[in-house]
């Protein structure tokens, strides 16, 4: 993972996100925890986003609901989140 994606502040200093996810067996879980995903990396808290959906940045799985967020961030003019959307696109992940 890209250190750009990293904070170096100590964990009692770094904001806290609330990533609103609904249970793992929800139907809509997988596309919550790509949007919860991309908020993180948006705010450099890839791992604490990574750590509350239980996904890797890059998971494949994901990748068809990062997509339609692309194509939002890019209709909303929405440059961050298209940064993000595009970084994740772009990961392989091993195996």
């Amino acid at each position: 993972m890209s250190r750009a994606f990293l904070r170096d502040d100590p964990p009692d200093l770094r904001p806290t996100l609330n990533h609103r996810l609904p249970p793992r067996d929800d139907p809509g879980y997988d596309a919550a925890a790509a949007r919860a995903l991309l908020e993180g990396a948006r705010v450099s808290e890839t791992v604490a986003a990574e750590d509350a959906t239980g996904y890797r940045w890059g998971e494949p799985r994901l990748r068809p609901f990062v997509e339609q967020l692309l194509v939002q961030a890019r209709a909303e003019k929405d440059d961050r989140l298209e940064q993000v959307a595009a970084r994740f696109l772009k990961v392989k992940l091993p195996g």
